[in-house]
């Protein structure tokens, strides 16, 4: 199971754990917002439920090491390297862990709206 999976299941989507699988690549990166009571997941509401029984401040909303953390998955450079071969980083940006952890943390985020995530379109940046 990949680091984007355990991501998932972290969060609750269930089922749709192996939905990243089956999108298409350039497939446009955001989602429009589905109609209330589609059982989508609320992402913030859950990562902010965790956050606020976790001992550290972690800066989920702005820190992919942060945001791996509050859902208790391995956030080492090694893990985050894996995780951003399996979401298609762009080798340049690889090669500079700043940038990779910026396109990553944007890239989860985005991924977890397409998945059916509750993602407010300010943390899509």
């Amino acid at each position: 199971m990949g680091l984007f999976s355990k991501i998932l299941n972290s969060l609750g989507f269930g089922s749709k754990a192996h939905a990243e699988e089956a999108i298409p690549s350039g497939t446009p990166t955001t989602a429009p917002p589905a109609p209330a009571g589609t059982g989508q997941v609320d992402v913030v509401g859950k990562l902010e439920g965790l956050a606020a029984r976790h001992p550290e401040k972690l800066n989920w909303k702005a820190s992919i090491v942060d945001l791996l953390k509050l859902l208790d998955l391995d956030s080492s450079l090694q893990a985050r390297k894996e995780l951003a071969s399996e979401l298609g980083c762009p080798p340049e940006k690889m090669g500079d862990s700043a940038q990779m952890n910026m396109w990553l943390h944007k890239t989860v985020l985005q991924k977890l709206a397409e998945n059916g995530g509750n993602v407010p379109p300010e943390l899509l940046h």
